[in-house]
């Protein structure tokens, strides 16, 4: 009768040749059982789950195990583990991978609403990617596969993709980060959303590693007066300019836009006003730029000629005398008779090697002799 009995199946074992696949059952041949003496091969990143009886009698790791009773992490404590062997079809064996599965994608079907404080309610739009691994063999198994024979990433994607994206329209709507600092905070929003979804995750048996934000749209309207902001704030200090600009751009527009007698007449007008305008504003800036300056003796200013106080800094404006030589080390004026100068301490006065003559400081020639000054 020993001729009926199924041959020792030697090695047990799993060699995934896929990127997708979180689990696969173990298949036996007909003429094969899995009995005592066998060989479990366990490898990296992998785990097998032994179920006797729909009870998950153990859980191996990586390794080489020898399948005999008191050889095993825990199935001793099953009573009737020892019959197992003699009835092979009632022991089933899953490989799980335990490696972390990368590139999950995640995207919002539906913009996610949030208030702004420049710009109100706003929708986003986003989409990144997240990536995961088995953290309990036994509790994913409970919880997510069961007794399926293969388990793949597609199978339980969506569920978790709903998680994230939970997870992420919440803080959306809490994190209160004003769409104009959105890109500078990804990877921080992407950290936290990944905190606050792991709870969620190990519940499944699984964690998550990783969730990382590519981008994040605002509206066309948003981007459109964030643009105009821009804009403004690359011709801060020169609106004047960026005022004549416009102003010649409606005209041309007015022109373009001209019919008959009437838009003629009226680009005819556009344009005289903003003539007139642009002219006055030419004329004013050319009396500033003709009107004489002094320098501001503490922060460097041009202020207007006979202004006691600067503009800029509030300094008080020394008024020179008739009889004063500016200073050529530091430019303030100096009393004409001064030797050193009070503000920087530079010598006033030189004298002629040649002929003796009293000189200021920074002249190349005496004009009595001619001799050069060194």
């Amino acid at each position: 009768m020993g001729f009926l009995k199924k041959q020792l199946l030697k090695v047990v074992q799993w060699e995934d040749q896929s990127r997708n696949t979180l689990v696969q059952k173990f298949v036996c041949e007909d003429r094969y059982a899995i009995m005592k003496g066998s060989q479990l091969i366990v490898r990296p990143s992998q785990a097998a789950i032994f179920v006797y009886q729909g009870t998950v009698c153990d859980v191996f790791t990586e390794g080489i195990w020898k399948l005999e009773e008191g050889s095993t992490p825990i199935l001793t404590k099953i009573a009737n583990w020892k019959y197992a062997f003699e009835n092979p079809k009632q022991t089933d064996v899953y490989f799980v991978n335990l490696r972390q599965f990368t590139q999950m994608k995640w995207g919002t079907p539906n913009p996610i609403m949030m208030r702004d404080k420049d710009f109100g309610m706003i929708r986003i739009s986003g989409h990144g990617e997240y990536s995961f691994h088995v953290m309990k063999p036994d509790l994913f198994m409970r919880e997510c596969f069961g007794t399926i024979h293969s388990f793949k990433t597609e199978d339980i994607q969506e569920h978790l993709r709903s998680i994230v994206l939970a997870e992420l329209t919440d803080l959306m709507g809490e994190c209160q980060i004003p769409a104009l600092d959105l890109a500078a905070n990804y990877l921080e929003l992407g950290d936290t959303a990944r905190n606050k979804a792991a709870a969620r995750f190990r519940a499944l048996g699984l964690d998550i590693d990783q969730l990382l934000i590519r981008n994040l749209k605002l509206p066309e309207a948003v981007e459109q007066a964030m643009d105009k902001r821009t804009t403004l704030g690359v011709f801060s200090g020169a609106m004047d300019q960026y005022a004549q600009y416009e102003a010649v751009g409606a005209m041309r527009d007015a022109a373009k836009n001209g019919n008959g007698a009437a838009g003629t007449f009226a680009s005819m007008g556009m344009g005289l006003t903003a003539g007139a305008t642009i002219g006055r504003q030419f004329a004013g800036g050319l009396n500033d730029a003709m009107t004489p300056t002094k320098k501001c003796p503490k922060c460097g200013a041009s202020v207007k000629d006979g202004a006691k106080f600067c503009p800029e800094c509030g300094a008080k404006m020394e008024v020179a005398s008739q009889n004063t030589v500016a200073c050529p080390k530091c430019g303030q004026p100096v009393d004409a008779n001064a030797k050193f100068c009070p503000h920087c301490g530079e010598l006033m006065k030189v004298t002629c090697p040649k002929c003796g003559q009293q000189l200021n400081s920074g002249a190349k020639f005496c004009p009595n002799c001619g001799e050069k000054i060194k």
